[in-house]
């Protein structure tokens, strides 16, 4: 017991008389993502303290694969705080005056790769001194969703839902009515702590406006929606509505395939009645070609006629002559009309 005693006792006057001391306690600081984070660091020192100031900050990262890392540094009256990459114009000392005792930094700009084991160590011979800070960065609660999961009619079931885009765990719900009563539904009353609300039989007493706040321990987020429970709507008008527009559409597809395949036999005709021309068949001749062929032959003859000859020329190729080609045929526009006399003799009378 005796030897208890005087261990304790030593332990104690060397405790007492060491020179520097770190009065920070080790402790747990949470802060959310964005933010900034204090980590104190404060220390005492005394007569005996006669070395240079060396002030130490170190990560060990959550990840136990990587080694701890120097982040920021104070040594020989300078600072160097570019030794973390990740760190890098985001750690800063909060006093001006580092040999007044306090070592304390600020992280800026919070990210999720963080998080870890923050030591302070302070060296100034011989006096020696650490403290460590645990930061866990979490994240807000954030882009809250709330909707209606289903048809909000008489009689139907359907959810009311809760979702945040993102947040850190553990996250705590609670739903409030806004409007008419501000009293939730008696059967809602079990769900109103969880992030979905089954609705069973809906009523129109369900309809308003309900809010959803999401909860944790850094931040919280809301969001809102309006229940409208409505009566139920005509099915069957409905279904036969749907019918009905479903027989025009057929009734017009059929339109425009029978019209379009009846065009398409009009083209096939056409094709086959310009093939069935004979191509070696020589074009008529015109009607004015005619007429002054024959009218050059009637001439020719005329002028070695006879009256005695008359009257058979008369009967024969007189009677010949194609009246109709003869009567319709246009004039040369460049050649006048022949003109002739004859004369002939028919039936004792002598025509001029």
């Amino acid at each position: 017991m005796a030897l208890l005693l005087r261990f304790v006792f030593l332990c104690g006057v060397a405790d007492f008389t060491r020179s520097l001391s770190i009065t920070t306690p080790d402790q747990m600081i949470e802060k959310a993502k964005g933010e900034t984070a204090y980590l104190p660091c404060k220390f005492t020192l005394s007569p005996e303290d006669q070395g240079p100031l060396d002030i130490e900050w170190l990560l060990s990262p959550a990840d136990n694969q990587k080694v701890d890392q120097v982040i920021i540094l104070y040594s020989g009256d300078k600072i160097y705080d570019d030794y973390y990459q990740d760190l890098k114009g985001r750690v800063h000392f909060t006093s001006s005056d580092l040999k007044s005792g306090d070592a304390s930094i600020n992280v800026t700009n919070l990210r999720l790769s963080d998080i870890g084991t923050y030591q302070c160590k302070v060296k100034k011979a011989p006096g020696v001194g650490n403290k460590k800070i645990q930061l866990t960065v979490l994240v807000k609660p954030s882009g809250i969703r709330c909707y209606v999961d289903g048809s909000e009619e008489i009689g139907n079931d359907f959810k009311l839902k809760c979702e945040p885009k993102e947040g850190s765990l553990p996250l705590q719900y609670e739903w409030q009515k806004l409007s008419n009563s501000q009293k939730l539904p008696a059967l809602w009353l079990p769900d109103m702590n969880s992030p979905v609300i089954s609705v069973k039989n809906a009523s129109t007493e369900y309809s308003g406006t309900y809010s959803c706040t999401v909860t944790n321990r850094v931040g919280s987020d809301q969001c809102q929606l309006h229940l409208n429970v409505v009566p139920p709507s005509n099915r069957a008008g409905t279904i036969a509505g749907a019918i009905v527009g479903v027989l025009l559409a057929l009734v017009l597809i059929g339109l425009i395939v029978f019209c379009c395949r009846k065009k398409r036999r009009e083209e096939k005709y056409e094709k086959e009645v310009h093939h069935d021309i004979r191509e070696d068949v020589p074009p008529p001749k015109s009607r004015t070609s005619t007429a002054r062929s024959y009218m050059g032959s009637n001439h020719s003859s005329l002028g070695s006629m006879s009256p005695s000859n008359m009257e058979g020329y008369s009967k024969t190729q007189y009677n010949q002559v194609p009246s109709e080609d003869f009567e319709r045929a246009p004039q040369s526009p460049t050649l006048p009309p022949a003109k002739f006399k004859y004369a002939y003799k028919t039936d004792g009378i002598t025509v001029v």
